[in-house]
């Protein structure tokens, strides 16, 4: 019996079309039986002839039904081994998992979370950001709005991100060979198919960004990790290892925060050369640095197209843009356009042109100042609170730049008891093992403590309970 709700937000077609197609699943109505005539359903319930047929086309367009010319609808045959993956009580339990996962993932609450990677809720720049945004809505046209856009991003904020890179990162580079994405794993799955045909193994840090690494094996590329240095990637063992493409976080290693020097970096250039291979340069915060200005990009000093930059807007400006660059060399863009011609644009139109924007009205290098200088408060009271509390009992890695740092701790515990140990004091620290490929080099006794998103009493009070939980209790 088919039920009708008036008061219901759901249009009265689709409480029709639904029923019917429940009784339909569920057997009540059989194979070759035919649905009331759309006159007479209308009658029965009280409901407009239009709003029957619809209820009917829908199911028509989806299978359930056919129309046969002189006798209206009429029911399909489904398969029963099918119909009995659609039980409404197998959507239910979905329904009722889904509700206590996320019940689960919602209660776990922290009173000091030291959270990597995201900025200050007050660090965003919502009044200059909306009045942008005002300004490029305004500008745009219909033809904007039915039109694709251009496949490696628009041509002006390509020349606003280029002047940006020369000016700040010492990157030199054409607009053409800027590539805008939704964000660095867009970006580093490009690159993987661009180099399939070209290398089979990528070598990358280790420890390092496992987001990276994730993504090098899901294109089937194979994976040597190669060790870390204090001045960053081990070129002994890239040296002797197989690899003729590699990926490096140079300025702010993730997650040592190591830099690698000019020397390394030369040297660096040089493997590429007589291995004629190619540096993925992943510049992902360069432009926090606390105590010394950016450090120039090895791409900068690469005068033979061995390097491949990437830079993101999550760090700085906002995760939830989802916008990052790259630059292609030279050499590599006639066969970047002979397989990704035809795609397009993964950032939308108006995202683009308000970065553009936002950027080209001096908004960006204002608001870099200010994070760097509202962040390096952050992380000068995270360090001085550290070392007045903990004193020598840890070591820190990674200081003066980025947005966290890692700890390094001597009192006995592991990894695990010291995140166990946090959370009966009501702090979230987070594991480093995870961005370890071989995990039997990993000392076990460091936590990655992030400081963007806190405000400084709430850092200060985080490291209290910390020493309470690691060196009192």
């Amino acid at each position: 019996m088919i039920v009708v709700h008036n008061d219901s937000k759901v249009p009265l077609y689709l409480q029709i079309y639904e029923q019917i197609k429940e009784e339909i699943i569920s057997e009540q109505i059989s194979e070759g039986s035919k649905l009331p005539s759309t006159r007479a359903l209308s009658a029965t319930l009280n409901v407009s002839r239009n709003t029957v047929e619809s209820a009917y086309l829908q199911l028509y367009s989806e299978g359930y039904v056919k129309s046969k010319a002189g006798s209206g609808f009429i029911v399909e045959k489904l398969d029963s081994s099918i119909i009995s993956k659609l039980k409404r009580e197998d959507f239910k339990n979905i329904e009722k998992d889904k509700k206590t996962l996320l019940k689960v993932t919602h209660d776990e609450n922290y009173k000091y979370n030291f959270q990597y990677g995201t900025l200050s809720a007050s660090d965003f720049p919502l009044r200059l950001w909306r009045k942008v945004s005002n300004k490029c809505l305004a500008s745009l046209s219909s033809e904007n709005m039915v039109s694709y856009n251009s496949s490696k991003g628009e041509l002006e904020l390509q020349i606003e991100i280029m002047k940006y890179l020369n000016k700040s990162r010492g990157v030199y580079c054409n607009p053409e060979q800027i590539i805008i994405s939704s964000g660095s794993e867009y970006s580093l799955s490009l690159i993987c198919q661009l180099f399939r045909q070209h290398f089979n193994k990528i070598a990358i840090e280790d420890p390092g960004y496992i987001a990276a690494r994730d993504i090098f094996i899901n294109n089937g590329y194979k994976i040597v990790p190669i060790s870390l240095e204090n001045d960053g990637i081990s070129l002994e063992e890239l040296e002797d290892s197989s690899a003729k493409i590699v990926y490096v976080t140079p300025s702010h290693q993730f997650p040592t925060g190591s830099v690698m020097p000019i020397q390394k970096r030369l040297k660096l250039l040089d493997w590429a050369v007589r291995k004629n291979g190619v540096i993925i340069e992943d510049d992902y915060d360069s432009e926090l640095r606390y105590n010394s200005k950016p450090i120039p990009s090895i791409q900068g000093i690469d005068s033979k197209d061995y390097v491949i930059y990437m830079g993101t807007f999550s760090k700085s400006l906002s995760p939830s843009l989802r916008l990052n660059y790259m630059v292609l060399p030279q050499s590599w863009l006639v066969i970047y356009d002979k397989f990704f011609n035809r795609y397009q644009a993964s950032v939308p139109l108006i995202e683009q042109k308000i970065i553009q924007q936002f950027m080209n009205l001096g908004y960006w290098e204002r608001h870099l100042r200010k994070i760097c200088l509202s962040n390096k408060k952050k992380h000068d009271i995270l360090v001085h609170t550290i070392h007045e509390l903990m004193g020598d009992k840890v070591v820190i890695h990674g200081k003066n730049a980025g947005l966290h740092i890692l700890l390094q701790v001597n009192n006995g515990l592991c990894e695990e008891e010291m995140i166990k140990k946090a959370k009966n004091y009501d702090v979230k620290v987070y594991p480093v093992s995870t961005y370890w490929t071989r995990l039997e080099k990993y000392p076990n006794n460091m936590v990655l403590l992030g400081f963007g998103a806190m405000d400084e009493n709430d850092i200060i009070e985080g490291v209290k309970a910390l020493n309470r939980a690691w060196f009192t209790s």
